[in-house]
């Protein structure tokens, strides 16, 4: 898929086929996303892969009763590692690039789901020490999103998108 279709087909999509997703594409969408720029490049997140129908129901509890989460065949949870990037940057590699390195990352993820024929859906609405706990998490390591992904069970509609002229604050 050209790049430009990855980014127009791109869609948030909640309701998921019960069709495994083969490992060699999980692990190839893991890759591309490896790609992803960050701070350093120290790569401060990490991700943590669920396929249990039991961890993604108590996953879906911790991301207030979202089904997607639930259905979807595979959720990826994308953690920030903040003491990583806080050796090198000190509090603002703690506070924002770490966060950054993770959502970059989940961007490149979500994008890569795409190009491969697969969908998903940023969830980033749960409660963080609920989910640090169904997954077993270190105290070092903060979960910043969970993406379900597997193949799509309904088509959304496109959503607006606000012009150009509405997003540009400033241009000097």
């Amino acid at each position: 898929m050209e790049f430009e279709d990855v980014l127009r087909t791109r869609q948030s999509v909640r309701r998921f086929q019960k069709k495994e997703i083969p490992q060699e594409t999980l692990i190839k969408i893991l890759e591309l996303a490896n790609l992803a720029p960050s701070a350093g490049n120290l790569q401060a997140f990490r991700v943590v892969i669920i396929k249990d129908k039991n961890i993604r129901e108590g996953l879906s509890g911790a991301a207030l009763g979202q089904s997607s989460v639930a259905e979807a065949p595979v959720n990826l949870v994308i953690c920030a590692v903040p003491k990583e990037s806080a050796v090198k940057y000190g509090d603002r590699g703690r506070e924002l690039y770490s966060l950054q390195d993770a959502t970059i990352f989940t961007a490149y993820i979500q994008l890569a789901a795409t190009s491969l024929g697969l969908s998903s859906v940023w969830v980033g609405a749960f409660d963080e020490e609920e989910v640090a706990d169904v997954l077993e998490l270190k105290e070092n390591i903060k979960p910043v999103a969970i993406i379900p992904i597997g193949y799509p069970a309904e088509e959304p509609g496109k959503t607006r998108r606000k012009s150009l002229n509405e997003i540009i604050y400033k241009e000097l």
